[in-house]
């Protein structure tokens, strides 16, 4: 069995923001599989479907993304998964934009919402997408650059490139494992 996060604000004022990929991302993994996100559970919207046999659990966080772990923490033990079967999507103004990265685990950096999510589970060892958004230009707020949306056709051609990439980075992570996801993946760029 397994899962991916997709994180996110919930709300109108949030959607297709810089900081809401993980929702994106996982309304196309939804949308690839057929799986409607519907139910209420854990404080996040979910559904679930089979894939290559196994069971997978799509979800979004219905907290605000400073508390996703609490999401995260429950959906965990109700599953009785362990961290490295959970694949988390987010954003990072640290990679360069449009750039898809895969890791099998590592620290929260200088995102709230993996904060959130290590100090509710004690670790880190959650492997995860990231989807670059690129540092916000020095006259830009960080929090106002990542709760901004895409202002050019150019940058929503790409960030939905980028989005593409990660969703099939997720689906190929459900199915083939960490490793292989990361070797066809890693520091692709959407063009």
């Amino acid at each position: 069995m397994r899962a991916i996060v997709g994180l996110g604000n919930p709300g109108e004022k949030y959607e297709h923001t810089r900081h809401n990929v993980g929702f994106d991302v996982i309304s196309i993994i939804a949308a690839k599989l057929n799986t409607p996100i519907k139910k209420m559970k854990f404080q996040g919207l979910i559904g679930e479907t089979l894939l290559g046999g196994e069971k997978l659990v799509l979800i979004k966080p219905q907290t605000f993304m400073n508390l996703s772990g609490y999401t995260v923490s429950d959906a965990l033990s109700w599953y009785k998964m362990e961290p490295k079967d959970m694949l988390l999507i987010v954003d990072d103004i640290d990679l360069p934009f449009g750039q898809v990265r895969i890791r099998p685990k590592g620290g929260p950096g200088t995102h709230n919402g993996l904060r959130h999510i290590v100090q509710c589970t004690a670790t880190g060892d959650f492997p995860r997408v990231r989807v670059g958004m690129g540092a916000p230009p020095p006259q830009w707020d960080l929090a106002d650059w990542v709760l901004s949306k895409f202002q050019t056709e150019e940058e929503r051609k790409i960030a939905f490139d980028a989005y593409m990439l990660a969703a099939d980075a997720a689906i190929c992570w459900a199915e083939n494992g960490i490793d292989t996801a990361m070797n066809r993946f890693n520091n692709r760029h959407a063009e």
